[in-house]
């Protein structure tokens, strides 16, 4: 009998019991609140007056007022550069014992994120909450006590002026509570290896000796390592074996494309759940099973505004005009896609993290990341967001009976006009021409815009079949393997120019 999986289980049951159904707008109001008093005496609470800001009659109307967004480039010339070479109290109280680095999916120069250690406590209570919501997913008892795979970056984590830096999964790993490093796997020998690959044979060696009961990682990676596992020990699926294996929790990026590849690995259905965690914090997870989407988490440290997503407002770099216009949690709409802006207690200000996202539940606050501000492909007025890239190869694989965990395309200019030039990762390739006619069928029925442009400057689709693994093959050629790295959905023509010299050498 799992005598402490029922106690575990029995405890988060009562707590969810217990637990009153927070209100995400007074939530938002007082981390708000919380924010500009605890940064007030900062140099850049003093520069935007944040004494002032919370005597005001509004406080959030002052702070949108007052407070210029930032983009990655803005805050850390004008702001986190003092904080990296070692000065305190620059955006938040004293200075970070973390730097998150994150290279993202465009750039091969790493960013320097300050972690604090108000933010590892943002994310530690996130994920606490993320085990309590496991309630409502009627998990049962002996659950509770099997190990997690963690596969994240390297918890080898480098030394530079005193702070220590690496990817933010590898900082939290190397972070987690000394109770949980007994469920904790591949434990903290193997995932000090730097090496990826290395990192992943010593997973497929030492696989048998665990009984993993979860999964948590990007999509891309984890299937990279469940294939070896499973090819290392020359077996059908990955139940195999781990036999007790019954979730995921997926996060990075949106699960849909990976659904069909990853469940080949499997000898039965498990649980997906989805999170939302990013170098810059926790930002929502999924805490009900008859939705995918994911709860933004309003009570932790972390203020949510959002740009309604229009061409007027944004930028071809991803970046807003300085006049776009912001909206609270209070004012939002279903189903509209929204350029996501957080503050947060890792001095973060009107920070643009990139990411849309869409309100599929305003109620309970519940969202989807809808793409990227710079995956946007809207060259010819076209107007696809990588939510409906995503959605027309899934109704490719229905159709055509194959898996596409990866692609990549950009709008680019032939000789006689502009085209959306896919690369479609898969091994079973398929007749190009009529693959193309498929995806462009679907999106002219899905998007209005992409039909308008079709009668214009678009001319068309065209559709390369590549291997699965050459997508994995080009951001180790980026220095960017495993860990967070996530693949270019869309890219611009110089980008994508350095993508199909990658994709002819190796072929």
């Amino acid at each position: 009998m799992a005598i402490i999986g029922n106690i575990i289980k029995g405890v988060i049951e009562a707590r969810d019991v217990l637990s009153k159904q927070g209100n995400p707008v007074e939530e938002q109001q007082k981390v708000l609140m919380e924010l500009l008093e605890k940064a007030k005496e900062t140099q850049f609470g003093k520069h935007y007056d944040f004494d002032s800001i919370l005597k005001s009659k509004n406080i959030q109307n002052a702070f949108s007022d007052s407070v210029p967004y930032h983009d990655y480039g803005k805050i850390k010339t004008e702001w986190w550069d003092r904080t990296i070479d070692g000065e305190p109290n620059v955006a938040w109280p004293g200075s970070p014992d973390f730097f998150a680095l994150s290279s993202g999916t465009t750039g091969k120069k790493s960013k320097r994120i300050p972690v604090t250690k108000d933010m590892l406590d943002s994310i530690t209570r996130a994920g606490r909450e993320q085990v309590f919501a496991m309630s409502n997913f009627d998990m049962p008892a002996d659950f509770f006590e099997k190990e997690i795979m963690m596969l994240g970056s390297s918890t080898n984590l480098e030394e530079r002026n005193g702070r220590k830096e690496g990817e933010i999964s590898g900082i939290s790993a190397s972070n987690i509570p000394f109770w949980f490093k007994k469920y904790y796997k591949p434990g903290d020998k193997i995932a000090k290896i730097d090496d990826w690959d290395e990192r992943v044979l010593s997973i497929a060696k030492n696989a048998k000796s665990w009984d993993i009961g979860a999964l948590s990682g990007i999509p891309s990676w984890m299937e990279l390592m469940l294939k070896k596992v499973i090819e290392y020990h020359n077996v059908d699926h990955i139940h195999e074996i781990w036999p007790n294996l019954q979730a995921y929790t997926s996060g990075g990026v949106a699960f849909d494309p990976y659904e069909k590849s990853f469940n080949a690995l499997l000898g039965h259905p498990i649980q997906v759940i989805d999170t939302y965690l990013a170098s810059e914090g926790f930002f929502a997870c999924q805490v009900r099973p008859e939705t995918t989407s994911m709860k933004l988490i309003t009570d932790n440290g972390i203020y949510f505004e959002f740009v309604p997503f229009e061409p007027q407002y944004v930028n071809q770099d991803g970046s807003l005009t300085e006049d776009a216009p912001s909206v609270t949690i209070d004012k939002v709409e279903k189903d509209m896609d929204y350029v996501l802006i957080i503050s947060t207690v890792a001095g973060a200000w009107r920070y643009i993290i990139g990411d849309t996202i869409a309100f599929t539940d305003i109620e309970q606050a519940e969202i989807k990341i809808t793409g990227r501000t710079k995956f946007f492909l809207n060259t010819v007025g076209s107007q696809l967001s990588v939510n409906k890239l995503n959605d027309a190869v899934k109704y490719l694989e229905g159709e055509l009976n194959i898996k596409v965990p990866e692609f990549t395309l950009c709008a680019k200019r032939f000789d006689d006009g502009f085209y959306h030039s896919w690369y479609l990762g898969s091994d079973k390739e398929l007749d190009q021409e009529n693959t193309a006619e498929i995806l462009d069928n679907y999106l002219k029925n899905a998007n209005k815009n992409y039909k308008v442009a079709r009668s214009k400057a678009l001319e068309g689709v065209k559709v390369h079949f590549v291997p699965q693994d050459m997508f994995a093959d080009w951001s180790g050629a980026n220095k960017k393997k495993g860990g967070q790295v996530k693949m270019e959905r869309v890219m611009g023509e110089e980008r994508f120019k350095e993508w199909e010299d990658f994709v002819s050498q190796q072929l």
